[in-house]
């Protein structure tokens, strides 16, 4: 079956539900009709004409989910440029490497990066620009006479408003590249995952077929929109199916969050499990966790009246209008699910990654399997490479319209991550049951997964921590949500030297100190422990780092 580009499902959504909510920020800062939104994708087509950008161009984002992010998003896909989606997080030399390294025309910022950010030490770009109110924040004369002549020219290509007639999005472009989406931070040779249109319309599809949205359903923008699972899951299908997208402007504390789940009263909530785990631990396993309790837990019949109001309790922190909890980005804490399963909780387990768009698996919950993280996509097939792919674990393959172009600029790793018979390498190890159910059992990457959903890499932190006074090797771990740097030190006469007047405590204090300014806030080391002799190492000189948590 062919697959439907997912500009045709938002054409489709924009002619019933034209004066219908479409974007909010939850701030109140901007918010989009369907109708406005056509209005402003047209007024920034008009826009990127009088600055001369072209089809193919790359137009980078790089700033907190908000309202306009959504709408540069869509006004950039239906322009036919593509989107470069950076983290916000990044330090301003990761982002002026990302931009470089991806060749963007134009850049536009939200707040924090507009402060910390030197336009001119970006090579390449036409113009900087504000994202919240669309205003220049670094242009040369040429640019910004252009940008002055913009709403001459839009009046003038639509004297009359935008109407829905007007919206005439391209469908036509499946096979062109839409999106480069950074998995990498600001060391070593970054990795642009290239996504084409059809990537991007397979989950839209399967989406907009599986869970279909009702007039006036809501949900909650909160994992940072530059990455996929938020990108995809939080905003392109529910913005192309019809739901009111509200955008979490500020950091997603618990507060924050249940403040919003109130006012929102999402029906879907997309999370990672970490925000699941600190909710249950703290608000349910206290009370179900007395010497009484744990037997009242299991006790037929009263344990169903109990259950219920836990259930009830969690309905109610999440909104009262929850229909699918659905968890992604790493395993979820098995005492934490075990309760989610013993209320009969709404929730499902997915499993994906930025290469797949994201989404490689998944099961509704009323059919989802405990500890399982569903079956493959229609649009996204997996294997097993095992000699017995039921019972022994094997790295998990995927072969479908779901899978990346590949590495933008980068021939070695793209060809390194897929097999000679074109299925992509995941890393990721697991097992399938009869019913096609994949249970993950390990991951062969060392990707730790921040608190709002970052892909957080070890390498990083210890590639420069290792450079630090006194520090022979480390291994960064996580422990409670927290990042955790177990340190060899330097004890030799040549390390005493550098050790000086202080004490070993003190020193470490200072470098730790010193590698979290030059990391993304996500991803700070909270604190150093010092181990007393060198990491166990393999044959290769690797080190073991499944001993040591």
């Amino acid at each position: 079956m062919a697959t439907k580009h997912y500009l045709s499902y938002l054409q489709e959504t924009m002619s019933h539900r034209w004066d219908c909510l479409a974007l909010q920020d939850l701030d109140g800062a901007n918010k989009y009709t369907y109708a406005e939104l056509a209005a402003a994708i047209k007024k920034l087509h008009v826009t990127w004409q009088e600055l001369g950008i072209k089809e193919g161009d790359k137009i980078a984002l790089c700033g907190r989910n908000c309202a306009n992010w959504g709408l540069l998003f869509l006004a950039a896909e239906s322009y036919k440029a593509v989107v470069v989606s950076i983290l916000p997080d990044f330090t301003a030399e990761g982002i002026y490497s990302l931009v470089d390294h991806s060749e963007a025309t134009l850049l536009y910022v939200g707040p924090n990066v507009k402060k910390k950010i030197d336009p001119k030490m970006m090579k390449g770009l036409k113009a900087t620009i504000f994202m919240d109110d669309m205003t220049i924040v670094e242009a040369d004369d040429a640019t910004q006479k252009a940008f002055d002549g913009v709403e001459a020219a839009f009046v003038k290509a639509y004297p009359d408003g935008v109407k829905l007639e007007d919206m005439n999005l391209p469908t036509d472009n499946l096979d062109k590249l839409a999106v480069i989406n950074y998995t990498s931070g600001s060391t070593g040779n970054p990795k642009g995952v290239m996504l084409t249109h059809l990537n991007l319309s397979g989950n839209v599809e399967f989406a907009c077929q599986r869970i279909p949205h009702k007039p006036g359903d809501k949900v909650l923008s909160m994992l940072p929109i530059a990455h996929m699972f938020g990108l995809m899951f939080e905003f392109l299908y529910q913005v192309c199916d019809g739901a009111e997208t509200y955008f979490l402007t500020q950091a997603p504390t618990p507060t924050v969050l249940m403040k919003a789940f109130a006012q929102v009263k999402p029906f879907m909530i997309l999370t990672v499990p970490l925000v699941v785990e600190k909710i249950i631990k703290k608000g349910v396993l206290p009370k179900i966790s007395s010497p009484m309790m744990k037997v009242l837990w299991k006790t037929p019949g009263i344990n169903r009246v109990i259950r219920s109001k836990v259930k009830e309790g969690l309905d109610k922190t999440f909104g009262g209008e929850l229909r699918y909890l659905i968890i992604g980005g790493a395993a979820l804490n098995g005492e934490v699910e075990q309760v989610l399963h013993d209320i009969k909780y709404q929730y499902c387990v997915g499993y994906g990654m930025t290469e797949c768009a994201p989404l490689i698996s998944y099961e509704d919950w009323w059919a989802y399997k405990f500890h399982s993280c569903g079956k493959d996509l229609p649009q996204c097939h997996v294997r097993i490479d095992s000699e017995d792919p039921y019972g022994k674990d094997g790295e998990i393959q995927v072969k479908g319209i779901n899978v990346m172009k590949g590495y933008y600029k980068n021939e070695e790793a793209t060809k390194a991550v897929f097999t000679e018979d074109g299925w992509m390498r995941t890393g990721d190890l697991g097992v399938l049951d009869k019913e096609g159910n994949i249970y993950i059992h390990g991951r062969s990457k060392n990707m730790i997964l921040g608190p709002s959903g970052q892909n957080i890499y070890p390498e990083e932190i210890e590639d420069k921590l290792n450079s630090m006074p006194c520090v022979v090797e480390s291994i960064v771990v996580e422990r409670e949500g927290k990042l955790v740097a177990l340190v060899f030190p330097d004890t030799s006469a040549e390390g005493k030297k550098l050790l000086g007047t202080k004490s070993l405590t003190q020193l470490m204090e200072e470098n730790r100190v010193a590698v979290n300014k030059d990391l993304p806030n996500y991803s700070p080391i909270s604190a150093i422990e010092l181990v007393a002799s060198e990491f166990e190492k393999t044959p290769k000189r690797s080190i073991k780092r499944y001993l040591y948590k």
